[in-house]
């Protein structure tokens, strides 16, 4: 039987967990405070991390030494990301880590890298990322947006300006957009819900079970899309 610990309760936790509850092959737990769960439970589930930079980073050693496997869409830790990476690869455990788990984003991420590919070497149109987000969200930009650019920088060449906004209770808008004298290009993802969210973290926690090592989460995406086609 598959064990599940979500590591943080708030609106994602609760999203996961809403997606999970009354599986008949699962035994689900949840922690607030995940450096402190049972080792003897931890030895044999998946843990789901979805809390703050701040707890990721004082809670990362405990996970990777105590569970078998760990899915993490906590951003906010990019300045620690080899530290983290090194420590799980130690530990002998799984890590699968997004900056975003939905599939339509990750999707869209190809897309962005795609067109960059195509407009960049015509030097006529300038990049740009606007991200819209709840009033909550902590980080600015976010962890979606900062990939977003990555992918546009390296394969564009040059910085890309972003622009964050943070009001009311949007789950989550991105464009990139690219600009020249004559016209405009924009690609844009909206979430209606965190449920694409939750709904990859799922299939992120099916696929630790079955992997060993370290993987970005639109990288064995990208791999499995490919080996269905």
């Amino acid at each position: 039987m598959r064990k599940i610990v979500l590591s943080g309760y708030g609106k994602m936790g609760q999203e996961i967990y809403s997606l999970l509850e009354g599986s008949a092959d699962l035994k689900l737990y949840t922690s607030e405070e995940i450096g402190h769960f049972d080792p003897s439970i931890a030895i044999d589930s998946v843990c789901i991390d979805f809390t703050t930079p701040q707890a990721f980073k004082s809670n990362y050693r405990y996970i990777a030494d105590h569970f078998r496997a760990a899915v993490v869409g906590t951003t906010g830790w990019d300045d620690i990301r080899e530290e983290v990476v090194q420590y799980f690869k130690k530990s002998g455990k799984t890590l699968i880590w997004g900056s975003n788990f939905s599939v339509g984003v990750n999707l869209f991420f190809e897309i962005s890298q795609a067109a960059t590919e195509l407009l960049s070497p015509t030097k006529e149109y300038d990049p740009y990322i606007i991200e819209y987000h709840h009033k909550f969200k902590l980080d600015a930009p976010s962890g979606t947006a900062a990939s977003l650019r990555d992918i546009v920088e390296q394969r564009g060449g040059g910085k890309v300006a972003v622009e964050s906004v943070r009001s009311g209770y949007i789950p989550g808008i991105h464009t990139l957009g690219f600009e020249s004298q004559e016209d405009r290009i924009t690609l844009t993802h909206e979430a209606f819900s965190r449920r694409g969210f939750a709904t990859g973290a799922i299939r992120a926690a099916s696929w630790a079970l079955e992997l060993e090592g370290v993987f970005n989460f639109r990288e064995l995406l990208r791999e499995k899309l490919v080996k269905s086609l």
